[in-house]
């Protein structure tokens, strides 16, 4: 992991939040490690956005029965970040398969929310600059799902990514030689 030092503080975070069911805090919480994954293009930095969103929008929903299991589980990935990796991507795994088991019952929901969540944070990483096929490799989703929720969210529809005609260049290039 790129950025260990940063991650433990989301996740000590974190697990305050959940104590708390401070949702807006989670969302917060899962935008800041995106701004770090946009950057690092780290796998981890993003499964660790995505599973603070996804904990976010479940408890907003009001799925979450029994929160310390997960917080067990959050306890395990900092461990294996201040042991440098060691054993970091299995217990990431395995925090999301507790978090599957929150609410029984909800299963395909909560598959469905890591989805959701997977494909938006595609899209901010997207609207950070990375690449379309990059983020979407990234957070394994198909570049057709990240096209179509980019699309409907206007996250590309930024200045930068307009072209002028030919007039506005003109004018432009008058600007500058003035």
């Amino acid at each position: 992991m790129k950025d260990g030092e940063n991650i433990i503080k989301i996740l000590e975070e974190t697990k305050i939040a959940l104590k708390e069911k401070d949702t807006l805090k989670l969302k917060q919480l899962s935008d800041q490690t995106n701004n770090t994954a946009s950057r690092t293009q780290d796998s981890d930095n993003i499964a660790v956005a995505v599973i603070v969103y996804s904990l976010g929008k479940i408890l907003e929903r009001g799925y979450a029965k029994n929160l310390n299991i997960v917080i067990k589980n959050i306890n395990k990935v900092i461990i294996s970040i201040k042991n440098h990796g060691d054993l970091l991507k299995q217990n990431l795994k395995q925090l999301r398969t507790e978090i599957g088991k929150i609410s029984p019952g909800m299963k395909k929901y909560i598959q469905d929310v890591f989805r959701k969540a997977s494909i938006n944070k595609a899209s901010k990483i997207y609207g950070h600059g990375v690449s379309m096929e990059n983020t979407a490799k990234l957070l394994g989703i198909s570049i057709w799902e990240l096209a179509n929720y980019a699309g409907q969210t206007g996250i590309s529809d930024v200045p930068e990514s307009k072209t002028l005609g030919a007039r506005e260049r003109i004018k432009l290039i008058e600007e500058i030689f003035k």
